[in-house]
């Protein structure tokens, strides 16, 4: 069989004559410079996403040159090319709606390149996922490298960072607790470095997962973007890029059912953003993996959450990389892993896990027998008001809202929500259930993480922190409450939420996982009817268009249903472990 070509020589441009396409590609290239000597090594892409509009990325140019820096030192030929940057301050109307372009774009790059294996460098919330699921399905080697973590500032004494720290600060703003000027203050505080949020995120929660899974170099997830540690990772993921090209090590043989078995488990011990999941579905949805939530939650049952870190616990992620990051987490976990999955050193996570540092006194990260919290930060609800599933961050909630029957209050979209939430003449009370529609993946569209619905400003004066909230859109990991996210079927595709009325009861049971609405079926028949009349109108043309018609709901990742894989190869978890 003759061997696929390499180098300079793969993905030739089609002018019907191969060895003029090749005299041509070289001829432009040497205009940069380049020898004969450099162009016949092995291609290493090292994916640039800096930005001017993306600080999560700021280190992006000194990260570049640490790869490129390992590449050469293995013999390679490091080439940079710019794929789409995504931030989530800077990207209307979120940043998830553009996740799938940008995993597109990092697909189609990687397919149309002469590489022969690629570096992902990303960051902020949906670029590692875009990424992963881009290089899943281009089917090339590639090792994920993330910019890391921002440095934590100060305000007035106290350790600060983002961005739960900004929402807590926002809160007491909102209550009327602090005054105009000490919020302009520490606005200039919670930022102290360029880097990706300093606090269990998503983006934190990505790298973690990222390296569980093993597509990322042990240690990896967590040094600070400014440091030391940072840039020898860096050098260290060029390097191996280039053993990856000669191995043929592509993702597919990482990233299998044993890998995502190992993040999910990770995601739950750390208390990790719930975005985690939606992202996990997608990347596995890419290899032909479904996610199945009910034995998710079976999993969540059995894992405690570990990582004592905001918004769960107290620390934050320079922290946790003092601890020992992610392996010294992972030997806490060690009977629950599956020690035989490949990793992207070509070594078994088993294998690496022999070899991590010993375990020395620290806080940050908890024994199985002093949890954070006794089960994983992630429940999975059920119920007529969510067929499909729901969940909620039960960690981060309020242990007395858990169990809870309430009166609905209900906005019908976001710019409802921005009209009136913060009316003295909204109706409503404590312990009543802020329920939010059309926030979904189709509903946005993109499903934004406006589920954190705010508390009333008149509740929130008189003290209220506090309240179960409820959506079919999602919320920064970054954020803590009693917060039902992900409801499915979401409104806008005709989902139980779209028909819930001003003062319907409501009924969440965690400990059951009930998610409930106490109207007849009958009743819910009618109102169904009557809504189908009154939808929404459907994008015309171009990418908004194209992502209202193709995207899937929560569960399965809300990615194209054009883009997951063509072919089932089973769900994760596994059924039987």
């Amino acid at each position: 069989m003759t061997a696929e070509p390499t180098g300079m020589r793969s993905n030739l441009v089609n002018y019907g004559d191969e060895e003029f396409a090749l005299f041509l590609r070289k001829a432009f290239i040497k205009g940069a410079g380049y020898t004969d000597d450099a162009l016949d090594r092995t291609v290493v892409g090292v994916i640039d996403t800096g930005s001017g509009f993306n600080p999560c990325h700021g280190n992006m140019p000194q990260l570049i040159e640490a790869v490129k820096r390992g590449v050469m030192l293995a013999g390679g030929f490091p080439v940079e090319f710019p794929t789409i940057s995504l931030h989530e301050s800077f990207s209307y109307p979120t940043s998830m709606f553009l996740r799938n372009l940008m995993s597109m774009d990092t697909e189609e790059m990687i397919r149309a390149l002469p590489v022969d294996a690629v570096v992902l460098i990303g960051g902020c919330d949906k670029t590692v996922p875009a990424q992963l699921m881009g290089a899943a399905s281009a089917g090339k080697p590639a090792i994920q490298l993330v910019t890391g973590s921002m440095l934590t500032g100060s305000h007035r004494g106290r350790t600060v960072g983002a961005c739960t720290d900004c929402r807590a600060y926002w809160g007491r703003y909102r209550a009327a607790e602090i005054d105009d000027e000490e919020i302009a203050e520490v606005n200039g505080r919670l930022v102290g470095s360029v880097g990706t949020c300093s606090v269990a995120g998503t983006a934190s929660t990505m790298a973690c997962v990222a390296e569980a899974a093993g597509i990322a170099l042990p240690g990896s997830a967590t040094p600070p973007a400014v440091t030391a540690d940072r840039m020898r990772v860096a050098e260290l993921t060029g390097r191996r890029a280039v053993e990856l090209a000669a191995e043929g090590l592509t993702v597919d043989k990482i990233l299998t059912q044993a890998a995502f078995e190992n993040a999910l488990r990770v995601l739950l011990a750390l208390g990790g953003s719930t975005n985690g999941l939606v992202h996990l579905a997608a990347i596995a949805g890419r290899l032909g993996f479904s996610l199945d939530l009910d034995l998710f939650d079976q999993m969540s049952r059995e894992t405690p959450v570990l990582v004592n870190l905001k918004p769960a616990g107290i620390h934050y992620m320079e922290d946790l990389h003092r601890a020992g990051g992610v392996p010294r987490l992972l030997t806490e976990l060690r009977d629950l892993l599956n020690l035989d999955a490949l990793t992207v050193t070509g070594r078994t996570l088993g294998e690496e896990l022999d070899a991590a540092p010993a375990p020395f006194p620290q806080d940050a990260i908890r024994t199985r027998q002093d949890p954070i919290y006794p089960a994983g930060g992630i429940a999975v609800l059920r119920g007529n008001l969510a067929p499909g599933g729901a969940i909620i961050k039960q960690v981060a909630a309020d242990p007395d809202l858990l169990e809870h029957r309430g009166r609905a209050v209900v906005f019908a979209n976001a710019p409802d929500l921005a009209a009136r939430i913060d009316s003295e003449d909204l109706d409503v009370a404590a312990d009543d259930i802020l329920v939010l529609k059309n926030i979904g993946p189709i509903g946005a569209p993109g499903m934004p993480e406006a589920g954190y619905i705010p508390i009333p400003r008149k509740l929130a004066r008189q003290g209220v922190k506090d309240m179960v909230r409820i959506s079919d859109g999602r919320m920064s990991g970054t954020a803590a409450g009693t917060i039902v996210l992900h409801v499915s079927p979401e409104a806008a595709a005709g989902g139980t939420l779209q028909h819930v009325r001003n003062g319907d009861m409501i009924r969440l049971s965690v400990a059951d996982r009930v998610l409930e609405l106490e109207v007849s079926d009958a009743e819910l028949a009618e109102r169904a009817e009557q809504d189908r009349t009154q939808a929404a109108p459907r994008p015309g043309r171009g990418y908004r268009k194209l992502y209202v018609e193709e995207v899937t709901q929560a569960e399965e990742g809300c990615d194209f249903r054009f883009l997951q894989a063509e072919t089932p190869r089973g769900t994760v978890p596994r059924a039987t472990r």
